[in-house]
């Protein structure tokens, strides 16, 4: 609420705010967090709740950094301008051209509308141009090229085709995984030692991850794919090859086409030059889609398991509204403990007494998430772990295994929160929370 109330103070930043007045989520994710704010050099600054200090800190920052952030939306106009008059659609503008904008501004200070065209011109060139062939229009051509296509539909059967039949795998290694888990928070809070690689290296070497994702194959052995919120069938179904896709309207993970699955990857690469080609993306696609948990890596493999293994002890909402019994490990607990010490939760363990309802508004769609906090987790928690799969980013060490776990669960809690702030600043007048 500091950060809503200093920016509505600031004027020339209209163009990196919302309708109400309050900066865009893009703007705070890829503009005030990592380059103003800086929680993590000022702490003070960090959390859902700040002290006086840490408010007046906060208001200091973004007020000194107000020149900067005005000639920024004036590079964005600029550059928006320019690309909508190139015909320039490959990609969202604010993802592509927000940290951009902030170096200009920090370089070069506010634009001129016509001595800094070249310079604009230059940086469109470079960010549209670093795609080298890997963009969204070159996948939707070769999916949808009748010949190339059917080769790829052969290749789907066929990669699906030679899955085992028995999805019943080896042994259960969930006690495994949440004594890793457990390991690795302890090592966080302590100053960590051996123990948590060992298990994390064991646990790899046993091929936990590959045997645990078998068993979401069938419905044998719960908890199934589906009830973890991956799909929405009895068990996961061969993907289409698809030829459109929409970040708003994305299906759950393994219900995703295989367009879907390598636009997200293509959308979320500031360096395509970096990523293989389309083609050998589509290919690495396939294969995985059919693959335990469908994720090639091994280690990404275990990380799932374990992420799973975790979320099944979540319970914002307490013992009553959650899964399982009343214990909670000890990394369970960490994560339990932010999650209850959130305000929006308070308000959902009143809307949570009306857990059979279907949810209407947005605050009871969080709520009846709450109820199921897994399920929201394990979707984000399975996005990250096909990021890092399809960039064939490996996940060697045990520390950076519990950042991961540890930061998608902020990142949901996050969410939940912006989202909350968002439907209580539509549901509340202007002068009526500007007079509160």
């Amino acid at each position: 609420m500091v950060l809503d109330e200093v920016w509505r103070g600031l004027d020339g930043v209209e163009v990196l705010s919302g309708p109400q007045g309050g900066p865009l989520r893009r703007t705070v994710k890829l503009i005030l967090d990592p380059l103003v704010i800086r929680p993590v050099q000022h702490p003070l600054c960090a959390g859902p709740i700040v002290s006086a200090e840490g408010a007046s800190e906060l208001a200091s920052r973004l007020n000194d950094a107000a020149p900067v952030l005005r000639a920024t939306a004036d590079w964005f106009r600029l550059l928006k301008g320019l690309r909508r008059s190139l015909r320039i659609t490959e990609g969202h503008p604010q993802d592509l051209y927000f940290q951009r904008c902030f170096e200009l501004a920090t370089t070069l200070g506010r634009p001129d509308p016509e001595g800094s065209r070249p310079v604009a011109e230059d940086t469109l060139r470079e960010v549209h141009e670093g795609t080298a062939g890997r963009t969204t229009r070159a996948l939707r051509d070769h999916l949808t090229d009748p010949e190339q296509a059917a080769e790829l539909e052969s290749l789907l059967a066929l990669a699906w085709s030679r899955r085992p039949a028995n999805a019943v795998s080896g042994a259960d290694f969930s006690g495994r995984l949440l004594g890793l888990v457990n390991a690795c928070a302890t090592a966080r809070s302590t100053g960590g030692g051996a123990a948590e690689q060992r298990r994390f290296d064991d646990l790899v070497g046993d091929r936990a991850g590959t045997h645990s994702g078998i068993r979401l194959w069938g419905t044998e052995i719960a908890p199934t794919a589906r009830h973890l919120g991956l799909t929405v069938h009895p068990v996961p179904h061969q993907p289409e090859l698809g030829a459109s896709a929409s970040t708003a309207t994305l299906g759950l993970p393994f219900d995703r086409s295989i367009y879907e699955r390598v636009f997200t990857v293509l959308q979320s690469e500031s360096d395509r030059s970096a990523l293989p080609t389309v083609a050998e993306l589509v290919e690495a696609e396939i294969a995985r889609s059919s693959a335990p948990w469908a994720l090639l890596t091994e280690t990404l493999r275990v990380a799932a398991a374990a992420g799973t293994t975790l979320a099944q002890g979540f319970r914002p909402l307490g013992v009553d509204h959650g899964a399982g019994s009343d214990d909670e490990s000890v990394a369970q607990q960490v994560i339990n403990g932010r999650w209850r010490r959130e305000a929006y939760v308070l308000q959902a363990r009143r809307l949570a007494i009306r857990d059979t309802d279907e949810p209407t508004g947005p605050l009871a769609v969080i709520a009846a998430e709450l109820r199921e906090p897994w399920r929201p987790y394990l979707r984000r928690l399975w996005v990250r772990l096909h990021g890092r799969d399809a960039r064939e980013l490996d996940l060697y060490d045990a520390t950076d295994l519990w950042d991961l776990l540890d930061g998608v669960a902020r990142s949901v809690i996050l969410d939940h929160r912006g989202r909350v702030k968002q439907a209580l600043s539509v549901s509340i007048p202007p002068d009526r929370g500007e007079a509160a």
